[in-house]
């Protein structure tokens, strides 16, 4: 079982529930405006959307709706706004951290259907789409004009664009060419109350108030994107791939840091430790280097030339930290099997463990070596397996923590080894996520890295978007604030129910 999660805080299912008359009484006014066959309110079928790729927090909603267009998504939210019924947009539903976990008799938005490729312009680097178009699908519409999209998460031949705006995904190219935000230039948005506005455009710079970034990494919690504009880049004259064996984690690590000290920005340097070895060969028989405790890829693109001279600095680095053995692929099938074992990775743990439970933490680079030996010394003292494989040119960590859930108390085990894990990142001066979103799995950490001020801060930008409060609500935030109608922080002066939580 992939990633079960945080077991201890798990959401309760409401499978049995019946709908209440509110939930009936908005899948008729949908069913009428939408259209039937959109809205889905059987329990049987509500059960295939209680959570995303973090399986163990699980919530029946209310109503599902297929939106199979904009207008879709408006007619829905409008008609929540008049109701007062919360809302959660779903893509692809592969998110990590708990982001499309639907709200217990609420209505769930899942815009996978919303799959068309708007647009394709390679005369000024962009592609306009729809929520749904799956993230490999815009390299694909661009490779014909030699232009590529950056973002590539492991996840990429099944994650939507969509997904990737709210979480602002990453991918193992990150390092050289930053996240979904960077790439993103526009974005026609559903607000909470169902107004549709458009955000950024298509310039690559827009004066005032970068809103389009405060939309990028939300989450859902500021609206509904219907359609993205991304930008797309030239790919590279030359593409060099090499899988470097050591015989320490310590030795790759260092040379990780090496590498960026010397003034080298590779594409990707990924890095992954023996026990995650052992799950990709089971997996896949990748032929990573035998007798490796751990390896690196990676690859370096750019200026023939510039590659060619990168190259060799860069196994000189390997050779001066000990490496073992270096393999350089020779076309693009030895390239793509060198990936193979890394972006197989978190699945092929599946074949050495009952379950798992992957983390999403970012560390300096250079505290690399002293983080994943402490990691090291926090698994034996819990009695736990990790296998570490992560995006190691920006120390943004994945640590997979491997457990069997067939025994009383492993998940918790695993969670709590998990936590500590985020302390360790935010202690080394690091995050808490990188890639994977907060969602319900890290809220409960966010007081860990931010301060109340900072918080207080974050949500006021929130209510500023959605002052009902009605859009994927419970994400996020450890202690969800109500917006109230005059501008400022809660006073104690104030009175309001206290069941409803704090009020600015």
């Amino acid at each position: 079982m992939a990633n079960p999660g945080q077991t201890s805080q798990t959401v309760p299912a409401t499978r049995d529930s019946p709908a209440s008359p509110r939930s009936r009484a908005l899948a008729e006014r949908l069913r009428a405006v939408i259209g039937d066959g959109k809205v889905l309110t059987d329990p049987a079928q509500l059960r295939t959307y209680e959570c995303d790729g973090l399986a163990a927090f699980r919530v029946r909603p209310g109503i599902v709706v297929l939106a199979a267009h904009r207008d879709d998504v408006v007619h829905t939210v409008r008609l929540c706004a008049e109701a007062g019924v919360p809302f959660v947009a779903r893509g692809s539903g592969t998110g990590l951290s708990g982001g499309a976990v639907p709200v217990a008799d609420g209505v769930l938005i899942v815009l996978s259907r919303l799959r068309a490729i708007v647009s394709v312009d390679p005369d000024n680097a962009r592609v306009v789409v729809e929520p749904g178009v799956i993230n490999l699908w815009v390299t694909r519409e661009a490779a014909p004009y030699n232009q590529a999209y950056a973002p590539d998460p492991s996840s990429q031949q099944v994650c939507s664009i969509g997904g990737n705006v709210a979480e602002n995904a990453g991918g193992a190219h990150c390092l050289k060419y930053g996240f979904t935000v960077n790439h993103v230039m526009g974005a026609e948005i559903v607000l909470p109350d169902g107004d549709v506005v458009h955000l950024g455009g298509t310039a690559p710079e827009h004066p005032g108030l970068d809103l389009l970034g405060a939309f990028v990494g939300s989450e859902g919690t500021l609206g509904v994107a219907t359609q993205i504009t991304v930008r797309t880049i030239r790919a590279p004259e030359s593409v060099q791939t090499m899988l470097v064996g050591f015989h320490t984690v310590e030795d790759a690590a260092g040379t990780v840091s090496d590498i960026i000290a010397a003034g080298i920005l590779p594409a990707a340097i990924e890095m992954m430790d023996a026990l995650a070895i052992e799950a990709a060969e089971a997996a896949v028989r990748c032929g990573y280097p035998e007798g490796a405790v751990a390896v690196l890829v990676i690859e370096l693109d750019g200026p023939q030339v510039e590659v060619d001279e990168q190259f060799r600095q860069v196994a000189q680095a390997a050779e001066a930290r000990h490496a073992f053995e270096t393999r350089i692929a020779r076309d693009a099938a030895e390239r793509a099997l060198m990936w193979k074992g890394r972006k197989s990775a978190f699945a092929a743990v599946g074949r050495i463990s009952p379950a798992y439970y992957v983390q999403d933490g970012v560390i300096p680079r250079t505290q690399l070596p002293e983080v994943l030996a402490e990691i090291g010394r926090l698994a034996e003292a819990a009695d736990v397996r990790v296998a570490n494989v992560f995006h190691a040119g920006d120390g943004n960590l994945h640590p997979l923590i491997l457990f069997d859930d067939t025994v009383p108390g492993a998940a918790h085990d695993a969670e709590q080894l998990g936590f500590a894990i985020l302390d360790l990142c935010v202690d080394a001066g690091g995050s808490i996520t990188g890639e994977h979103g907060v969602g319900v799995e890290k809220k409960s950490k966010m007081s860990r890295q931010f301060t109340e001020d900072d918080l207080d801060t974050m949500q006021l930008v929130r209510c500023a978007f959605d002052p009902a409060g009605l859009a994927n609500p419970g994400k996020l935030f450890p202690t969800p604030r109500l917006c109230g109608e005059r501008p400022g922080v809660h006073t104690a002066a104030d009175t309001h129910d206290p069941a409803l939580g704090e009020v600015f």
